[in-house]
């Protein structure tokens, strides 16, 4: 091979160069693979799709989910992953992502005795003592601490807790349920998904017995059989916009849900109250002869 001199051979030994390497390329479109991301490789196939990066944050690390995904920030029915094309672990992911969305806030009814002055007239003269009177109190309850004790007790992660907890079927059903309200802008959030006994221990307000929630109670099989979740809208600047929302989107769930298999059971004696109306749950509360007037 001659020796090249000068600048010319040193810039025809770069193209040259050049050209070796295009050729031993027989398709210059094709471009190399990433190694894979955990989280692909939890899917196990390579078929499925990803779920949406937003999601995958939420469970690595809630504090660092866009504004969108906030309670406080207005959503749109496009702020949630993609679609999960029925994978498991998308599911879930998307799930916590709309249970993180809410505010873990109940109003609940709060007994307060009172001391009154009554009087009365007997014999022409009057009477006055002093009685004590209950009377009730509404009282707003933030209960976010709640379900993060009842995972740390269980020796799990929030998501694994809440999420995992609910039975399989019921988790695709609610998936379906809350893709579409998202489409149809209520933006949805999950105020509760999966109670053991302990968490239906320190609940308060309108709930069954300890062990006999539907939302994961041991009498009803306990962890992964959860089969209720409570639902709400957060779509709104002040909580008198959100609970108007919140109306909206419960009418929509008794006019639309049976054809994603789930209703409320006890609708407004707790309105958020989600459940699948073929279980016994919704056929003690709203009757055979009911649902079927309902078909």
């Amino acid at each position: 091979m001659a020796l090249m001199r000068g600048s010319r051979g040193f810039a025809g030994a770069i193209l040259a160069a050049l050209l070796w390497s295009g050729s031993a390329s027989p398709d210059r479109d094709v471009k190399p693979r990433a190694a894979p991301l955990d989280g692909e490789a939890a899917f196990g196939r390579s078929d499925v799709p990803l779920p949406g990066r937003d999601a995958v944050l939420a469970l690595a690390d809630p504090l660092s989910l866009p504004d969108r995904l906030h309670p406080d920030v207005k959503l749109d029915s496009r702020s949630t992953s993609d679609d999960c094309h029925l994978a498991g672990d998308c599911i879930d992911q998307y799930l916590f992502s709309i249970y993180q969305r809410a505010k873990k806030l109940d109003t609940i009814k709060v007994p307060e005795r009172i001391s009154v002055t009554v009087k009365k007239k007997v014999k022409k003269r009057t009477v006055t003592k002093t009685v004590t009177k209950t009377i009730t109190k509404f009282v707003d309850e933030d209960f976010t601490w709640k379900d993060p004790q009842a995972a740390e007790k269980a020796g799990m992660a929030l998501a694994e807790y809440v999420i995992g907890g609910m039975d399989r079927g019921f988790k695709l059903r609610l998936y379906r349920l809350l893709r579409a309200l998202d489409d149809a802008g209520f933006a949805p959030g999950i105020t509760s998904a999966f109670r053991d006994d302990y968490r239906q221990s320190i609940a308060s307000g309108l709930k069954a017995a300890t062990n006999r929630s539907y939302h994961g109670g041991s009498l009803r099989a306990g962890y992964g059989h959860g089969l209720a979740a409570d639902l709400v809208s957060v779509k709104g600047e002040t909580r008198s916009e959100r609970a108007k929302s919140s109306e909206e989107l419960w009418k929509w769930i008794d006019a639309q849900g049976r054809q994603f298999g789930l209703g409320r059971p006890y609708l407004d004696k707790d309105p958020p109250h989600v459940a699948p109306i073929d279980g016994k749950e919704y056929a003690d509360h709203r009757g055979s002869k009911r649902a079927a007037l309902e078909k």
